[in-house]
This record gives C-alpha cells, structure tokens and sequence, in this order.
C-alpha cells in the first residue's frame, strides 16, 4: 500500500501536493516493488531486507541515495502469545524525498517529535527516533505483564504462566539484539553526517538518539536479567504450591480413612461389642468423632515439630 506525504508549513500533509517529500510502503505488491527497483534504483536485495524480520540493521551508500534497514518492534497481536517480536523497515533516503519501506502498516508520524518537521533528512531522524521510543514503550508493557503474571504465579500451580514469562524472556533477547544492531547504524549515521549532508542541529539530534537507544538497551537488558535470574525462584514457587495442596490432600484422605475404619470395623456381619445396646449408632459416631479430631491432633503436633526442626 502506497501513501505520500509532502511537507507543508513544517508539518507532513498526507498527499498535499503534486510533489510529496516522503513515500511510505507498507507490505508493497509486486508492481510496487517493480516501480522501487527499476525506476527509483532501489538494490533488489535490500528492498527485500527491509521485509526480513531477520535481517540485521546496516547502513549502505548508494550512487543515487542512501539505504538504512533499521529494526522496531512489530504490532503485537493476541496470537503472539506473549511474545513480542522485531520486524526490519527500509529508509531510503534521496537528495528530495525519503521512501520508506515497511512489512506492515504502521503510524509513523506519531507523537510530539512530528509537530515540527523541517526537511526530508528531519523526517528521516525523526523516524528513527520514533523506533527507539516505540521499543520504549513496549518494554514498559513487558514489565507491566511480567508483574501481573508474578501475581498470578504466587497462587499458581500450572506451567501456563511460567510459558508465558519464558515468551517474554525469549522477546527481550530479540530486542536487546535489535537495538543493539540499530546503535551501531546510528552511530554511523553520524560518523557520516558530512556525507549525509546533516546540518549541525541535526548532529545534535543524533547525539539524543543515541543517548535514548543506549537507555533502551540498558533498560530492556535489566529487565531480561530479571527475568532470566528469577526464573528459577518462580519454578519453586509453583513446585511449592502443588506440594502445599498434595499435603492438603493426603490430610483430607487420612482424616477421613480413620473415621471409616472405626465404621466399618462395627459393620461386620459378625457378633460386635454393643450390638444389642440402643445407643449402639451413637457411640460408634462418638468414636469416629474422636478419631477425627485425634488425627488433626496429630497432623498439627507434626506440623509444629517439623517448624521447629527447621528454625
């Protein structure tokens, strides 16, 4: 899908002239992707990088513009499963436009950062700027979802949440991965600007970017040793709960095999002390009574001693 933006009084205008200054496609079809290549002179192989999740962030000099693949966080849907993945975007940048390439529709220009756009290289850092701070916020999701199932896990007894946590776990090495790799571009971004034709304000900007990507990586590596430390603890917790509830259990089936002893013991078809007697029922209830409470006795002196032991 194909839309075009021009810059119309320091803003982006979506088709606002004859001439617009950035052209995004998002998942392009095979006509669009002919159009890149044989008449923008977009390298075949890279313009199918930019469609790569897999694909590492590089930067290329081309004779006509400049190539950038750079990683962001792809669209989390409910299928996922808790496990937030990395997609790649191209950002090819000419001397009069700058064509980006996206496998899904994304809102690029969102946020404060777009209210003041002054040229097609603006627009370019800016963009690249947004993808720092779009990984930002989803590791703010992450940590939000990793408390809310540490929650759960403290009563839990199955392995579903503990899957969940290691999805997470999983997502955070995709994106310590990608931004990593996305510094080093910036990085050389900047080492170029000259080349690039980056006014001095713009060298500034790049200064920020890279402080905000280097925030976001130590951010997202905290959380993932976190994650990766705790993992075990979390284990125990759940075996902790099943043995807690196996205890409850054979409590419940001793409480009650005793008590049926003693019924079944003055069932038999044989001669019993107190057959004849008229309070014969209530006595052998008395008994089985008795019998419940003595156990709990027990499994309480047992308790104790056990607490005791371990002090």
């Amino acid at each position: 899908m194909e839309t075009k933006f021009e810059i119309i009084g320091g803003k982006l205008a979506q088709n606002g002239g004859d001439r617009p200054s950035v052209w995004i496609y998002a998942n392009p079809d095979e006509k669009e992707k002919k159009y890149l290549v044989t008449d923008l002179k977009i390298d075949e192989h890279t313009l199918a990088s930019a469609l790569d999740p897999d694909e590492p962030a590089r930067l290329e000099f081309e004779p006509e513009h400049l190539a950038i693949i750079f990683k962001h966080p792809k669209n989390y849907s409910e299928k996922d499963q808790f496990l937030f993945k990395v997609a790649s975007m191209g950002l090819f940048l000419f001397k009069d436009r700058l064509v980006i390439v996206l496998s899904e529709d994304l809102p690029l220009f969102v946020g404060k950062a777009f209210n003041t756009v002054e040229s097609v290289q603006d627009v370019f850092l800016k963009v690249v700027y947004r993808s720092i701070f779009h990984f930002l916020e989803h590791l703010k999701v992450i940590n939000m979802i990793t408390d809310e199932i540490e929650r759960k896990i403290s009563t839990s007894m199955e392995n579903k949440y503990l899957l969940n946590l290691f999805s997470l776990e999983k997502s955070l090495v995709y994106y310590l991965n990608a931004i990593n790799s996305n510094e080093f571009v910036v990085s050389k971004i900047k080492n170029n600007g000259a080349k690039i034709e980056l006014s001095p304000k713009s060298l500034e900007f790049l200064d920020d970017i890279l402080i905000e990507n280097s925030q976001c990586y130590r951010q997202a590596e905290i959380y993932s040793n976190i994650l990766a430390s705790l993992m075990d603890a979390r284990v125990s917790i759940v075996s902790n709960n099943l043995n807690i509830l196996m205890k409850t259990l054979n409590f419940i089936t001793i409480a009650i095999m005793v008590p049926t002893f003693v019924v079944s013991a003055f069932s038999m078809n044989v001669g019993i002390p107190m057959q004849h007697r008229p309070y014969a029922f209530w006595i052998i209830i008395l008994l089985a009574g008795i019998s419940v409470v003595g156990v709990m006795l027990w499994w309480r002196y047992i308790l104790r001693s056990l607490y005791k032991n371990n002090r």
